[in-house]
């Protein structure tokens, strides 16, 4: 459904107004402030991006999907990689670049597995409101391509999966 303001409303949505897909692709690079979509008219961000090395033959390629990306949408961008043991030590991070002032924009990429115990959810959940909440304290957006899969397996076909999801996923936070 869409109205006569261009905003398309979704059931899914319960209601509330969002953007549809085209409606998004047509502004550009955008920063979501305050609830409402902003046209992003820096030209030179300078953007950090926190790799966990765990898993880093993954990880790795949520970089390279957001390097791609990134050189399409903003070709003057400053992207600065960092390395964190585990995806745990991510906001910890995530809040130290961002309170420099140096930063635009925050993104960090995990692969948080299931390894036989219930901590991985403990893990996942504590990561994700870490970086949100690194946003909300800083304001200075920052973007999740962490993953938490159900039933991973370290054969050569989840591998193979999640190292071209990654690559998407790394698209997306671009």
């Amino acid at each position: 459904n869409s109205g006569d303001d261009g905003i398309v409303r979704m059931e899914e949505n319960r209601g509330r107004p969002c953007l549809g897909r085209s409606r998004i692709e047509a502004l550009g690079p955008v920063l979501l402030q305050n609830g409402r979509f902003l046209k992003m008219t820096k030209t030179n961000p300078r953007i950090a991006f926190i790799k966990a090395r765990w898993h880093a033959e993954i990880v790795d390629r949520a970089q390279d999907g957001f390097l791609a990306e990134a050189a399409t949408l903003f070709p003057g961008a400053r992207i600065d990689a960092f390395d964190v043991p585990g995806a745990f030590e991510m906001p910890r991070l995530a809040k130290k670049l961002a309170r420099t002032g140096r930063y635009d924009a925050v993104v960090a990429a995990a692969l948080v597995v299931d390894g036989g115990i219930y901590r991985h959810d403990f893990v996942a959940g504590a990561v994700v409101t870490g970086l949100m909440n690194v946003g909300l304290e800083t304001g200075i957006p920052c973007f999740s391509v962490s993953l938490t899969p159900h039933h991973y397996q370290e054969t050569a076909a989840h591998r193979a999966f999640f190292r071209d999801h990654f690559v998407r996923k790394g698209a997306e936070a671009a």
